[in-house]
Formats: C-alpha cells, sequence, structure tokens
C-alpha cells in the first residue's frame, strides 16, 4: 500500500519548496533561503521544520553538530494530494463545477487555452 501523503500547512509548504529546490540543507541554510521572500523568526522556521519531520515529510540525518533535511515525499505528490483535497471539501469531488468555476474566472492567453485543448483532446482518446 503506497504511504499517505501528509497535510501540509501554507507555512510548511514555504519551507517544503525550498528543500525540493536544494536539498539536503541545514536549518540554517533553509532559514537563509527564506531571509529574502518571509519575515520569519529562525525560530519559527526551525518549529516548521520540526514538525514536517514529525509528519514524516522530510527526513533528518545527523551531519556533523548540524542536522541535514530532505524532503521524504515529492512535490507532484503533494500537489496532487492538495488538489484532491480541495476537489472534496470544496467541489463534493465533482471535477466539472471546479474547472467551470477556474475557468470562468482566470485570464487565459491564447497559449494557455492551446494548452488546455489539447489536454482535452489526449483524454477523449
Amino acid at each position: 500500500m503506497a504511504k499517505q501523503v501528509p497535510r501540509i500547512s501554507d507555512a510548511e509548504w514555504e519551507v517544503m519548496k525550498v528543500l525540493w529546490s536544494r536539498s539536503p540543507l541545514t536549518a540554517s541554510d533553509v532559514v537563509k533561503e527564506l531571509e529574502g521572500s518571509k519575515e520569519w523568526n529562525p525560530k519559527t522556521v526551525r518549529t516548521l521544520i520540526k514538525r514536517l519531520v514529525e509528519k514524516e515529510a522530510v527526513s533528518c540525518n545527523p551531519d556533523g553538530r548540524n542536522y541535514l533535511y530532505a524532503p521524504l515525499v515529492r512535490e507532484d505528490e503533494c500537489v496532487r494530494s492538495e488538489t484532491s483535497s480541495l476537489l472534496q471539501r470544496i467541489y463534493g469531488g465533482a471535477m466539472k463545477p471546479m474547472l467551470v468555476n477556474f475557468l470562468k474566472d482566470e485570464r487565459l492567453t491564447k497559449e494557455d487555452i492551446a494548452e488546455l485543448k489539447a489536454i482535452l483532446e489526449q483524454r477523449k482518446e
């Protein structure tokens, strides 16, 4: 049986993005990566990392006096899980109303429309 993807909070997603882009990293490395985009206290980042380790979304391996952190779940798995969760919570699992809602409200370029048409054509086959 496949391991279930843990539920990741919005703040934890920020940490995961750093680890997905480059890992393994120390907690200090993650803090530095987030400095430019977030005004978080280093203690906050370390708490988020600890939670992700507890959720088994991130591994923690000793490296001398530091620990190295790396993702245990892939980004595409987490995106798929979050999408499924949104679909269930908001649309009762029905894909069509969600797609219609997004397509009505989003500005789409000609390239976006062409790509969506191509995807739908592939699904038809």
